[in-house]
């Protein structure tokens, strides 16, 4: 089938991206989808939302102690700051960890997830085993994604809602004095962001 846009152009497709493409095609053909707005909307997705933008938004807290404080008494306003907002971002709460407390969030209902900064949700967020026991067995559940936390580590779980989505803003890790924020984001993962990981240490940046 004939192919007029960018990403129809690997030669080399694993069969499921097969089967998607060949659909997409064919909608466009009978005209149900417009190939430009398909186009658009992976843009999107690929370069301006997703796990970079919380990143960001780390570093800075991370780099700026007033940006920090900003962020912590309103993030919606904070995250605008940087320019990222919308869609599944409207109300957005930053939550930080310290040597004390170690924060997780769950959607206990659905997968509600803040988009703007976190892109769209990883499979295993939206499964209710971890909807169900990340809040009766947080521990648990971290030590599962590899998190062994001190039991002296006091865990508080966050219900994100349609209202409210929360972003985690792991504790710097040491050993990164002067760095700036473009150098500090490279160490902020999707789960240190949502409280199942933490960042990457220096030397695995």
């Amino acid at each position: 089938m004939p192919h007029d846009h960018d990403h129809h152009h690997d030669n080399e497709l694993d069969p499921m991206a097969a089967r998607v493409r060949a659909l997409e095609t064919i909608l466009a053909d009978k005209g149900l989808i417009d190939p430009a707005a398909v186009d658009a909307i992976i843009d999107t997705y690929e370069n301006k939302v997703g796990p970079r933008n919380g990143a960001r938004v780390v570093a800075r807290a991370w780099d700026d102690p007033a940006y920090a404080s900003r962020l912590a008494e309103n993030a919606t306003a904070a995250i605008a700051e940087i320019g990222f907002g919308g869609r599944q971002g409207e109300h957005m709460q930053a939550v930080f960890n310290t040597q004390d407390t170690h924060n997780l969030v769950v959607c206990t209902l659905c997968s509600c997830y803040p988009w703007s900064v976190l892109g769209l949700p990883p499979v295993w967020y939206k499964a209710p085993p971890y909807r169900s026991r990340a809040v009766i067995d947080p521990r648990g559940v971290l030590e599962e994604f590899g998190l062994a936390l001190p039991a002296s580590t006091r865990i508080r779980v966050w219900d994100s809602t349609a209202e409210l989505r929360y972003l985690v803003v792991p504790m710097r890790p040491a050993g990164t004095a002067g760095w700036g924020e473009q150098r500090l984001a490279a160490l902020v993962t999707r789960d240190a962001m949502i409280g199942t990981g933490q960042p990457l240490q220096p030397e695995q940046a």
